[in-house]
């Protein structure tokens, strides 16, 4: 895929779930992100909460050149810069400010910015964003929520994540405006 001309509602659409790696070393994320290959899955995100992520990124592109690697956690502008130049294919954040929004507008990968209400989405739609990482799902009213902002906002598609659990993604995936889910739970400490 080319990561110049992906946009985010692609990459959304790739799989349904879309595993979120918090990753303590490149060896770890290198087998966790080859047992998620193995099981399917062909887009990583990988939060930059370590001081090795963006090396984990690297290395991810590395070996995997036919995956989709992004950063998340990306809270500023130099996240975004550092997240580049260390190959990641896309950005997301847990929320958005003016500063990002605007810098990520005007470089090479596409940005999910995050979003917890009425307002931040309409921030996000005033510049041009229209597929919005809804975070925390749980914590901000979930599923209820996600289906009352159906109303006023048709044209955004929503990757919720906080609180996803085997328990419930079926009830987020269900929802015509969520293409995909994201989270950390299905490679949990437990499971790494």
């Amino acid at each position: 895929m080319n990561q110049w001309t992906l946009k985010p509602a692609g990459i959304l659409a790739i799989h349904p779930i879309l595993p979120v790696l918090v990753v303590d070393s490149v060896a770890q994320a290198v087998a966790v992100g080859n047992a998620l290959i193995e099981g399917g899955h062909s887009v990583l995100e990988v939060t930059l909460r370590t001081p090795v992520a963006l090396d984990a990124i690297t290395e991810l592109r590395r070996i995997f050149p036919d995956v989709l690697v992004g950063a998340g956690t990306v809270l500023n502008t130099s996240d975004y810069d550092q997240a580049i130049k260390a190959g990641a294919q896309f950005a997301v954040s847990p929320g958005q400010t003016e500063v990002l929004l605007h810098h990520a507008r005007n470089q090479t990968i596409p940005f999910i910015p995050g979003v917890a209400s009425a307002s931040e989405i309409m921030l996000a739609l005033a510049h041009g964003y229209t597929c919005l990482k809804f975070f925390p799902a749980e914590a901000s009213g979930g599923v209820a929520v996600l289906k009352a902002f159906g109303g006023p906002f048709p044209q955004v598609r929503f990757c919720p994540s906080g609180g996803i659990t085997a328990a419930n993604v079926q009830d987020y995936l269900a929802l015509s405006n969520v293409p995909a889910v994201s989270g950390s739970w299905m490679v949990s400490d437990v499971a790494i």
